[in-house]
């Protein structure tokens, strides 16, 4: 009997599929326009929720609970645009810009700062026989450097490109120097590396301050140093969290069901703190490139769409070959086995799993800033997108990366071309209708994880 249900159910849910890609290749032939247009629609928001459910799948492959704050760094990462670009030009002021949250965020960073400092380079210290007084003087050292210099960003963001040009152009060299010392090393790995570094620094500083430089003198550049710095502060957030909270109850509570509680809470704390500071109402972020729209055959398709399409492949790429070809990646996907194992093994569980928090809270907010680009911001905008990314998780197979960036085009498409003969408004409840059939029928989803 519970054969038969399961064949019913099956031949049901494959029949539902056929006459759904059948009424839309109808559509389709009534107005190759319009469908067209939909296309493009459901391309631009697919690659958002792709995006949203690549991190969601990176941190729940890990370890194993829906981490719901993922929800409120989507939003962060929006209205963290907003807060730093809301310049009024009459008054002369931001519209946004509070004292007390500058120096909480700052107050962050530098706890976030001085914990990197200490994993990364307090082992080293001990060994050479620095005493721990010393380490614990550098690491506060650091973190309150970092803290500062966030309270300045924050604090003058009409300042955001004299603050910021310097610190990239840092970065830039510092990369630049280490590229050429791994490349040089991998080619001769026998032969001294000091010529190599010397030239190496002299190239990166040169092209390190091109770039600050030109980050300078270019007219906009403050609007793409505010998503740096706010999905840098999304992914701050969220290691603090993982260390100073989801790492604690887990010891100590061992069940997801206690984790998925306490970021309930926060999430739902977030949101009611983005409403209190920037009330209810729906914001617009400003015009970022390519807003501008183009006419393809009947279609309007705006330049930044194409970016956005592009940035959710981009970040699918860079963690799909973080995972499978670095040795951090090979330490997540141990993990994401046995925990336990990997601590027997010598894997810094604490440290890896923090990064992976990082890393998923900066994939959430760029999701939720490339959004606010393209609609109005509004403060429970992170609860919806954290839904769409995981309802994209499930239809494409959740736990799976490659499923993760189908589910995510899969889900845009459908809600588009679903709103054929509706409203608008009924986007979200095809979304859910899609999900509940997927759980009923496909609950390993389109590519199961193996």
């Amino acid at each position: 009997m519970y054969r038969l249900r399961e064949d019913y159910g099956t031949t049901l849910a494959y029949s539902l599929a056929v006459a759904a890609a059948l009424y839309v290749v109808w559509k389709i032939t009534q107005s190759p326009e319009q469908a067209l247009q939909f296309t493009f629609n459901g391309l631009a928001v697919g690659a958002v929720y792709a995006l949203i459910a690549i991190g969601f799948t990176l941190v729940y492959s890990t370890v194993w609970f829906f981490d719901l704050y993922y929800g409120a760094a989507a939003a962060l990462g929006a209205y963290g645009v907003f807060y730093l670009r809301s310049f009024d030009t009459l008054g002369g002021r931001y519209e946004v810009n509070e004292p007390i949250l500058n120096a909480v965020f700052a107050l962050v960073t530098a706890g976030v700062a001085a914990w990197a400092m200490h994993e990364a380079f307090g082992a080293r210290l001990r060994q050479r026989g620095t005493s721990r007084i010393t380490i614990r003087a550098i690491d506060g050292v650091v973190g309150t450097a970092a803290g500062i210099y966030m309270w300045f960003v924050l604090t003058f963001p009409v300042l955001m490109t004299a603050l910021l040009s310097p610190a990239v152009g840092v970065i830039v060299a510092v990369v630049v120097c280490w590229l050429l010392y791994r490349a040089y090393r991998y080619v001769l790995f026998d032969a001294s590396a000091v010529p190599v570094v010397i030239l190496g620094a002299v190239i990166g500083c040169a092209i390190g301050a091109y770039i600050g430089r030109l980050i300078f003198q270019t007219d906009g550049a403050g609007l793409y140093l505010s998503w740096a710095v706010s999905c840098l502060l999304a992914g701050i957030v969220g290691l603090a969290l993982y260390r100073g909270l989801y790492a604690y109850m887990r010891e100590r509570a061992r069940s997801p069901l206690v984790m998925l509680v306490a970021s309930l809470g926060i999430l739902l704390a977030m949101t009611a703190f983005t409403t209190i500071i920037f009330q209810s109402a729906p914001r617009p972020l400003p015009d970022a490139f390519g807003s501008e729209p183009w006419v393809i055959a009947g279609a309007n398709l705006k330049g930044f769409n194409i970016f956005t399409v592009g940035v959710s492949i981009v970040g699918f790429i860079a963690l799909l070959f973080a995972l499978k070809w670095t040795t951090f990646g090979k330490a997540v996907r141990a993990i994401g086995d046995d925990e336990e194992v990997s601590k027997v093994v010598g894997i810094n569980t604490t440290v890896v799993i923090a990064i992976v928090f990082f890393v998923g809270a900066v994939y959430a907010a760029l999701g939720g800033i490339l959004s606010g680009h393209d609609t109005a911001i509004q403060p429970r905008m992170g609860l919806l997108l954290l839904l769409k990314g995981w309802i994209a998780s499930v239809v494409g197979g959740i736990g799976n990366l490659y499923g993760a960036l189908l589910g995510g085009f899969v889900l845009g498409m459908i809600e588009q071309f679903g709103i054929w003969d509706l409203a608008g408004e009924w986007k979200d409840a095809i979304s859910f209708v899609l999900l509940i059939l997927f759980l009923s029928f496909w609950p390993n989803g389109i590519l199961p994880r193996r």
